[in-house]
C-alpha cells in the first residue's frame, strides 16, 4: 500500500439537498462548492434528486449541451434519466439531477441484495425511506455510468454520500465499482436525533444507550441500520463535530475517521458601504413589517433579535427561546424595546392578504391586525407549537409590552409575498441572535449570524458552540461575539434565565461597546471559513483513496 499523499482527480458528492433546500446540509454543500470547484474545476459533480417536475427550480440552471454523449449513453444503455446543469451557488459547479422513480419496480430486489451484501435491514421501512434509498442507488448508478464512460482505472475518484438518505449509494459503489473510494458523512445520527425529539435525556445516559435497541424502541430501525452499516463499510466515515462523534461511538459502534466541521463562504457577505446599506434596508423592512402587523411604531433603536432554522421545536431550543422572551416582558432593567423574530418554516398555507394590503400602503398604522404575531397563515394554526406557546406564555404583542414577537413561518427565498427578501438580506439587520439548541450536531445558523457581524447566543450542546469554546480557550461570552450557554438534559429554566439576562445586558451597552462586540463576532467567523476547514476533507479523501487503492492491488493479484 502506497504511503504517498493521495488527492482526488474527481469527486461525486450526493445529497437529497443538492439543488433542494431543506436544512443545513444544503448550506454545507452549497457554500463549500466554491472551494472545491476552485481546486477541481468541473471535476466535482453534485448529484441530486430530480423532484421538481414541471416547476422551475431556481437553484438549478439546466444545460442540455453539457456532457451530451455520456447523458445519452446513460439513458440508452444504463436506463438512467439524468439532467445536467449548474448549481446556482458560488462556484457554479456541475450538477446531475437523476430521476429515480424507475427503480421502484426493483425495490424489493435492491433491499434483498443490501441485506445479503451489507446486512442493511429494510424490513421496517416507512415514510421517506423508500424514496431516499431509490434516489441513493440511482446516484450510485449515475457515478458508475460516468466512471465507466469517461474515466480510467488510474483516476483517483471519490464518491461522497451525505446522511443515511444516500447511504445505499455508497454501498452500491462499494459493491459494484470498488475502484471508487467512498466517504460517508452523518450530519446527525438517526437514533440521537430521535432520542432528543422524544425528550429522553440524551447526554447523561448516552454511554448506557444501545443504538440498535433504541432504534427499535423509537421506530427508526431501518434508517439506523443503513446509517450504521454505511458507517462501518465506507472507506472513510466522517461526522461534523466532536459532540456528534461521541454519538457515533456509542450509537453506531463506530467513531468517525475524520471530523469534517462546517465552514462558511463569506463571499455571501457584503462589504463596506454595501454592508451598511443592506443592514439599513433590512432594519427598515422588518420595522415596517412590525408596524403593519402590530400597529405600533418602533424606532431604529429597537433591539432586533432573531432565531431561525428547521422546525424542531425542542431540539432547536425554540421553546426555551420563547420562555426567555416571556420572562423578558417582566424585566424592568430592559433599556430598549425588543422585536423578536422566529424564522422557522412551518406548514404554510398562504401569505396574509390583510398584511399584504397594509404593506402596499405608506400609512403608519396604530391598530393591530387580527392575530398580530404571524406573517403567513398555516394549515395547522390551532395545533402549531410556536403559536400555542406564545398564547400560553402571554406573548400577545400588546401595545404596552416592550417585547414583541413575530413568527415568519416560511423559507426566506425572496418570494414569500410578505418580506420578499432572502434570508441573508434579513438577518444582516439583527442586533442579536439566539440559538439555544438542545440537539445541534454543528450549528450553521449561529455561524452565519456572526459572519454578518451579529453577536449570537448558542449552547455547549452544539458542535459550533464547542468549537467556539475550544477556539477561545474558555467559555464564550457576549463580549467575544458568541456567548456559549451551558445546557444539559435538565437545566431548561436556567438557560431561559441566561438568555433573558443576556438580552437585558445587551440592551444596556453603549454604541461603542456594541460596535466592539460586532467586530469580535466577525473576527471569530473568519476562523471558520472553508479555507480553514477544507484540509480535513482532504484527510478524509486520502484515507478513502488509500483503501480503494489497496482493493485495486488485491484485485490485480
Amino acid at each position: 500500500m502506497t504511503n504517498e499523499w493521495m488527492t482526488p482527480d474527481y469527486i461525486f458528492e450526493t445529497s437529497w439537498e443538492v439543488c433542494n433546500k431543506i436544512g443545513g446540509i444544503y448550506t454545507v454543500l452549497s457554500t463549500r462548492a466554491k472551494t472545491l470547484q476552485e481546486a477541481l474545476t468541473d471535476r466535482i459533480f453534485f448529484i441530486g434528486p430530480d423532484i421538481w417536475g414541471k416547476k422551475m427550480n431556481p437553484t438549478f440552471a439546466e444545460d442540455t449541451n453539457l456532457l451530451t454523449a455520456w447523458r445519452e449513453h446513460a439513458w440508452r444503455v444504463d436506463g438512467l434519466k439524468v439532467r445536467t446543469g449548474r448549481w446556482n451557488v458560488p462556484g457554479y459547479p456541475v450538477v446531475f439531477l437523476v430521476d429515480f422513480r424507475s427503480l421502484f419496480v426493483e425495490k424489493d430486489t435492491i433491499y434483498a441484495r443490501m441485506w445479503e451484501d451489507f446486512q442493511v435491514d429494510s424490513l421496517h421501512a416507512y415514510g421517506d425511506y423508500d424514496e431516499s434509498c431509490m434516489f441513493a442507488v440511482a446516484a450510485g448508478k449515475v457515478a458508475e455510468s460516468f466512471y465507466r464512460f469517461n474515466l480510467t482505472e488510474f483516476a483517483n475518484v471519490i464518491f461522497h454520500a451525505n446522511e443515511w438518505m444516500t447511504g445505499m449509494g455508497a454501498l452500491y459503489i462499494q459493491k459494484h465499482v470498488p475502484e471508487i473510494a467512498t466517504v460517508f458523512t452523518t450530519h446527525a445520527t438517526t437514533v440521537g436525533r430521535s432520542i432528543a425529539c422524544n425528550r429522553k435525556p440524551l447526554y447523561d445516559y448516552l454511554f448506557a444507550y444501545d443504538g440498535d435497541r433504541m432504534a427499535e424502541e423509537l421506530n427508526v430501525r431501518s434508517k439506523h441500520s443503513i446509517e450504521k452499516q454505511t458507517a462501518h463499510y465506507a472507506d472513510c466515515f466522517t461526522t461534523v463535530s466532536d459532540i456528534t462523534d461521541r454519538e457515533c461511538k456509542e450509537l453506531l459502534d463506530k467513531p468517525a475517521d475524520v471530523i469534517l466541521r462546517n465552514g462558511f463562504d463569506d463571499s455571501f457577505v457584503a462589504k463596506g458601504k454595501s454592508f451598511d446599506g443592506k443592514r439599513g434596508e433590512a432594519r427598515a423592512a422588518v420595522l415596517n413589517l412590525a408596524n403593519k402587523l402590530l400597529g405600533v411604531s418602533l424606532d431604529d433603536d429597537t433591539l432586533i433579535v432573531g432565531t431561525s432554522g428547521r422546525y424542531e421545536f425542542y431540539n432547536k431550543g425554540i421553546d426555551v427561546y420563547l420562555e426567555a422572551l416571556s420572562r423578558l416582558t417582566k424585566e424592568h432593567d430592559l433599556k430598549k424595546n425588543v422585536l423578536a423574530f422566529i424564522h422557522v418554516p412551518g406548514w404554510v398555507s398562504d401569505p396574509r392578504a390583510d398584511l399584504q394590503q397594509r404593506l402596499m400602503s405608506d400609512e403608519c398604522f396604530t391598530t393591530p391586525l387580527e392575530c398580530p404575531c404571524i406573517t403567513h397563515w398555516l394549515h395547522n394554526m390551532e395545533h402549531d407549537q410556536v403559536l400555542a406557546m406564545m398564547k400560553d406564555k402571554g406573548l400577545s404583542n400588546a401595545a404596552d409590552s416592550n417585547v414583541k414577537v413575530i413568527f415568519v413561518p416560511c423559507y426566506l427565498d425572496g418570494k414569500d409575498s410578505i418580506l420578499n427578501m432572502a434570508y441573508y438580506d434579513v438577518i444582516i439587520g439583527n442586533d442579536l441572535s439566539v440559538y439555544p439548541s438542545y440537539y445541534e450536531p454543528w450549528g450553521y445558523t449561529p455561524l452565519e449570524s456572526i459572519a454578518f457581524r451579529v453577536p449570537t447566543l448558542t449552547t455547549d450542546l452544539s458542535g459550533f458552540g464547542r468549537w467556539v469554546d475550544k477556539e477561545l480557550g474558555k467559555p464564550g461570552e457576549l463580549t467575544d461575539g458568541v456567548k456559549v450557554v451551558h445546557r444539559s438534559d435538565y437545566n431548561y429554566s436556567q438557560v431561559a434565565d441566561t438568555i433573558k439576562e443576556s438580552v437585558v445586558a445587551f440592551s444596556q451597552l453603549t454604541k461603542n461597546e456594541v460596535r466592539q462586540i460586532r467586530k469580535h463576532a466577525w473576527t471569530l467567523s473568519q476562523k471558520a471559513l472553508w479555507k480553514d476547514f477544507i484540509p480535513y476533507y482532504y484527510d478524509a479523501y486520502d484515507i478513502a483513496l488509500h483503501k480503494a487503492h489497496l482493493r485495486r492491488v488485491k484485485h490485480k493479484n
